[in-house]
């Protein structure tokens, strides 16, 4: 039904609770060693866990639209949009760095 449950360790994306009521309609979900990101039907995305390990994703959310699909390192992600074009936020010794 597109809802996510998450439990364990809340350092490590365990707790949701922060972003729960944004994950809805959740097409796909990755996971770093301690972070998760989720796509929505809307393209848009929700992160959560740990911030050195991609769960904050505050710096690049203004990119994180048309969302098709996410990969991930141990400690960062990578987002392909639509129109071909890769946004990464995490930490930077993986990737972690915006691509436009």
């Amino acid at each position: 039904d597109g809802h996510v449950v998450t439990w364990g360790c809340p350092f490590c994306g365990g707790d949701s609770s922060d972003v729960r009521l944004e994950l809805r309609s959740v097409q796909a979900v990755q996971a770093t060693a301690r972070a998760f990101a989720a796509i929505l039907s809307s393209g848009s995305v929700v992160t959560w866990g740990h911030p050195g390990y991609g769960g904050d994703s505050c710096k690049v959310r203004d990119n994180l639209y048309n969302v098709w699909q996410i990969q991930a390192t141990e400690s960062a992600f990578a987002a392909i949009r639509a129109d071909g074009s890769a946004i990464a936020w995490g930490a930077s010794g993986y990737t972690g760095a915006q691509l436009m």
